[in-house]
């Protein structure tokens, strides 16, 4: 497994090629390709994953800032940080279960047309109350362990710092299994 993840890493990290890319988002890493505010780059979100400057805004690891369809802006000159495209016409997108609670105690940090930018904590030792997220990008600021259980299932996974990753909608209860906070950056589509 740590071997596949090595591998996928260092194919991601390739100049020119995106982290993820599906049917709803592109991300890059320290690239900014949308940065021209082109129309078919939809909404931009910035991921800081350590100091940047973006038009003359300090912003440090984990902060985030988002930019309409068609703003422009100058990409940061160095450090570390991601570019999240949101596609214009991506899929309607997937709600879970009716009457399951959102996710507890994120706060929401940016609001676009159709997704919302969200930092997640959880306290070590913590487990959360059942709760349900939509389709998202998940990225993992630190790394952690948590265990999640799911329509039944018991998954325990770590959280690899840096690495979008593209999450379903869930309705599940999960616990902060690790020795620091678990801290997420979510962007996650409305339905």
């Amino acid at each position: 497994m740590q071997i596949l993840l090595a591998v996928l890493l260092f194919f991601q990290a390739l100049p020119g090629s995106p982290q993820l890319d599906n049917d709803f988002v592109r991300v890059f890493r320290n690239q900014a390709p949308c940065a021209d505010g082109a129309a078919s780059c939809g909404e931009r979100v910035l991921v800081a994953l350590g100091p940047i400057e973006v038009g003359g805004q300090k912003m440090e690891r984990g902060d985030v800032k988002g930019f309409k369809t068609g703003v422009r802006y100058t990409a940061p000159k160095s450090g570390e940080f991601l570019e999240v495209s949101i596609k214009p016409g991506h899929p309607k997108v997937m709600a879970p279960s009716a009457g399951t609670a959102p996710a507890p105690d994120n706060k929401v940090l940016y609001t676009g047309k159709d997704f919302f930018v969200a930092a997640e904590k959880m306290v070590p030792g913590t487990t959360s109350t059942e709760h349900s997220h939509n389709q998202r990008v998940a990225i993992s600021i630190n790394k952690a362990q948590v265990e999640q259980w799911t329509n039944g299932k018991d998954e325990t996974r770590e959280l690899v710092p840096d690495v979008p990753l593209w999450r379903p909608a869930v309705v599940h209860t999960s616990k902060n299994l690790g020795t620091v906070p678990i801290s997420n950056i979510l962007i996650e589509f409305k339905p």
